[in-house]
Order: C-alpha cells, then structure tokens, then sequence
C-alpha cells in the first residue's frame, strides 16, 4: 500500500509540534531557575532580521494547520498571533495539535495531485499536494522548529539533539 499524504505530513507534524512542546517547557524552566525575564528568551532572536522565538513558534504552527487544510481542501483555523509568554505558545501548540487530530485521513483522498496555492510576499507559489508535502510544507515546519530549539539552545537552554527528535 503506498504512502499516504496524510501519513507523510500530519503524523510528522504532530510529532514536531509534540516535541517543540518539550523544548519550550525547559526553556521556562530555565527561565525559571535562572531568575531570568521569560521576555528574554521568548522574544530571542537568532539574527536582528529573523523572527523570534514566538514567531517561530507561530510559524510552525501555521505550517501545519494550513497544511492540513490546503491539502483537504478545508478552511484551517485562523489564530490571532498575540501569543507573548511560554504558557501562551504551549496553548498555541495544543490548539494545532487539537486541530490536526480532528483531520479526517479520509479528506486526504486525491490530495497528491491537488493544486496548491501560497500566498507570499514575492507572489503565489503553485504546486500539487506531493510537491508541496515534501518541498514546501516539512522543509518550512523544520526550519521554523529547528530556530525556536536554536534560539533556545543560544540562549543558554540545556537542549539537544535527543529534544529535537523526542522518542521514538
């Protein structure tokens, strides 16, 4: 039986956005333990020109939802972007994941020859449901999740390499 889209994407996005949890909790913890601001950390960045830690973390999980919807042809959830402390992005986090549990594997069905529209600054990007699965939507989750965990392990968070890719 061939792979699915739906088992190429959300199992794996569930598992990121699952693991970036965990990483965001020992970053509180840190902040917590090292009597820091949590502001601090939160609104770390890796570069002056890049996002901080929550808009990465509104990135990923923007990625994923609107994933799951381009890809069932679905209207995704629209969240406001206002999160600001730890307990903010941990409740962003689980309301994505809320949402892509709810997704129908079924509503996957055609989806990798679906046509898929992204709206960007430089323009609409066009591709079908594989081409964006594997060249656009895990390649944007990645990027987004690796630079929270980046920021986080720059600012002095013990985490590694065994956080980013959680248990098995």
């Amino acid at each position: 039986m061939p792979l699915s889209l739906y088992e190429t994407s959300i199992p794996v996005f569930q598992r990121a956005l699952g693991n970036l949890d965990a990483i965001l909790t020992k970053g509180g913890e840190f902040a917590a333990a090292h009597g820091l601001d949590p502001a601090e950390l939160t609104g770390g960045r890796l570069a002056p020109d890049m996002l901080p830690l929550t808009g990465q973390i509104q990135r990923a999980s923007d990625t994923a939802k609107f994933a799951a919807a381009r890809l069932t042809g679905t209207p995704g959830p629209s969240f406001a972007d206002d999160e600001v402390s730890f307990a903010d992005l941990h409740a962003r986090i689980a309301r994505t994941l809320d949402y892509l549990a709810g997704v129908d594997p079924a509503a996957f069905d055609g989806s990798e020859t679906r046509a898929i529209v992204v709206p960007s600054r430089g323009g609409e990007r066009h591709f079908v449901g594989t081409s964006y699965v594997l060249n656009f939507a895990l390649p944007n989750l990645f990027f987004h999740v690796v630079t929270a965990y980046d920021i986080l392990r720059h600012k002095g968070v013990q985490v590694g390499k065994a956080d980013f890719l959680g248990t098995y």
